[in-house]
């Protein structure tokens, strides 16, 4: 089978930009600031939907749902929904500091879990991630900072680098700051507390609203300082939810599903591979590998994430 490509769903956000246009060579709806492109979505009111071929105009959910084995392969989990969604994040502005519920706490907040994993695709000098906690804060340190507006000044920055990745798990206090294009890949939920945001005001001209009480329940106040990952192999990010793999390609390489007997999800960082068929897929495009022997050649030097379900 071959590939199965999706139409991105473009969202704006406050924080957002044009720099899908310029690195991805997207068409993007309008001049307004767009931070995130849905990729991968099998949200009940966000669906992606396939481009062409053989299920050309159905939704990711008709897939999972009426053509799971198929496509997919078997001893997936039993969820309604695909479990995974899959983001491009262009960043211009910084994000709120934020955070996701634990899984043990998310039904009491009304929310749902979420852990995910940030593939650095392109950094402008000097720009930070935030991650934790500094060293020694406690949780009155931090409630202090939040009365005051300090919070910027407790949380611990990190400046990664192009092709650099970093785990997020639920309870961790994250944002990602100015200058970045990331891929996301994460729990398919859409649940964010917001507990500072710069002061700022959303696009309709409003404060945006703010979930202190549910982020100091949420957040790991033992989170100290993590440091982007370091790879095991091929390997940048495993969990129960998800694996994620960073393969360098030679001109020439092939490469297909990990496993013969289940999908993918494939994200090109840099290069280009090209299908059976002979269809080009370059910088910035994201497609679903269906099980099977379908082999990739890579016609260029090339980095790209391979996304599976363990």
């Amino acid at each position: 089978m071959e590939p199965i490509v999706f139409t991105p769903l473009y969202m704006q956000r406050v924080w957002g930009g044009r720099s899908l246009e310029s690195a991805y060579h997207r068409s993007l709806p309008d001049a307004a600031p767009y931070g995130e492109s849905w990729e991968i979505s099998d949200r009940e009111n966000e669906q992606s939907l396939v481009v062409d071929g053989p299920y050309a105009g159905k939704s990711l959910h008709d897939l999972w749902t009426d053509h799971r084995d198929v496509i997919f392969g078997t001893g997936l989990p039993s969820s309604e929904r695909f479990p995974l969604l899959i983001k491009v994040l262009d960043a211009r502005d910084d994000l709120s500091i934020q955070v996701h519920p634990p899984a043990e706490l998310a039904p009491s907040l009304g929310g749902d879990p979420k852990t995910e994993m940030w593939f650095i695709a392109d950094a402008d000098p000097g720009s930070k991630l935030y991650a934790g906690l500094k060293k020694g804060i406690t949780r009155q340190d931090f409630e202090a900072a939040l009365a005051n507006g300090s919070v910027a000044d407790v949380v611990h920055a990190i400046e990664p680098k192009k092709g650099e990745s970093i785990f997020i798990p639920s309870g961790r206090l994250h944002a990602i700051g100015a200058g970045f294009l990331i891929h996301e890949i994460q729990q398919n939920s859409d649940t964010t507390y917001r507990v500072f945001d710069w002061n700022r005001v959303g696009l309709d001209g409003k404060a945006r609203e703010l979930h202190v009480e549910q982020s100091m329940k949420s957040i790991d106040f033992d989170d100290f300082e993590p440091s982007m990952d370091e790879a095991r192999g091929t390997v940048v990010a495993e969990c129960e939810f998800f694996k994620v793999e960073k393969l360098i390609l030679a001109p020439g390489d092939q490469i297909g599903n990990e496993s013969a007997d289940r999908f993918s999800i494939i994200s090109v960082a840099e290069g280009s591979v090209v299908s059976p068929s002979g269809r080009e897929f370059g910088k910035g495009d994201f497609f679903l590998l269906p099980r099977g022997i379908t082999q990739l050649t890579s016609t260029a030097h090339t980095t790209l994430l391979r996304t599976t379900i363990p």
